[in-house]
C-alpha cells in the first residue's frame, strides 16, 4: 500500500474500544496510534490489544488538541457526523493521513474539528462503536489505495490475474542506424 497513516482517539472513555481500534490499526498497517485527553489509561487496556499493538507501532499521547504533533505533510481527517462531513465511499483518502475518532458519548471537539484538513462520515442510519468506526475507515482506506485485481461483474471472484505493476513510464526504446 502506498503512503502511510496514524489513527487516534480524542477524549476516549472506555478502554475496550481503544483496545480494538490499536488492535485493528496494527492488523492494517498503521505507522503510529495516538490519543489526546484520554479519560482512561490507554496502556493498562492490553486485554482487548491481543495482537500487542503497542510492542509493534509507536503510541503518542497528548493532553491537549494544539499540543498534537503530526510529520510534515501529514494530513488530519476527523471522522465525524457533522453537516458538511464527506461520506466515506466519495472521499480519496490523503497519502499521509492521520485519522482522529472522537469519544462514544459525543464529538469531537471543536478544536479538534477546526484543526482537521479533511472530516468525513460513515454513511449509517446511526453512530457505531468507535473500533468498528475506525476500522471501516481503515479497511476503505486499504481498498482505495492498495493494488487488487479488479472486480468481476458477476458474483464472485476475480477472472483475471492482478497485472504486475511497471515502474514508471514505459519508453520506447529507438535501435541506432548503422
Amino acid at each position: 500500500m502506498r503512503g502511510y497513516f496514524g489513527i487516534g482517539v480524542e477524549g476516549i472513555s472506555k478502554e475496550g474500544n481503544v483496545g480494538n481500534l490499536v488492535r485493528s490499526a496494527h492488523a492494517f498497517g498503521a505507522s503510529h496510534f495516538f490519543s489526546i485527553a484520554p479519560a482512561v489509561d490507554i496502556k493498562a487496556m492490553r486485554v482487548s490489544d491481543t495482537s500487542g499493538a503497542f510492542d509493534h507501532m509507536p503510541y503518542y499521547q497528548y493532553e491537549s488538541v494544539q499540543e498534537l504533533e503530526l510529520p510534515k505533510g501529514c494530513q488530519l481527517v476527523g471522522v465525524e457526523l457533522i453537516k458538511d462531513s464527506i461520506e466515506l465511499p466519495s472521499f480519496k483518502h490523503p497519502l499521509r493521513a492521520a485519522y482522529v475518532l472522537g469519544p462514544e458519548m459525543g464529538n469531537l471537539s471543536q478544536d479538534m474539528q477546526a484543526r482537521c484538513d479533511f472530516t468525513i462520515h460513515i454513511p449509517m442510519k446511526f453512530c457505531v462503536n468507535v473500533g468498528v468506526a475506525g476500522a471501516l475507515v481503515m479497511y476503505d482506506r486499504l481498498l482505495s489505495m492498495g493494488r487488487f485485481a479488479e472486480r468481476p461483474a458477476r458474483a464472485g471472484g476475480p477472472t483475471a490475474p492482478l497485472t504486475d505493476h511497471v515502474q514508471g513510464l514505459r519508453r520506447k526504446v529507438r535501435s541506432e542506424k548503422p
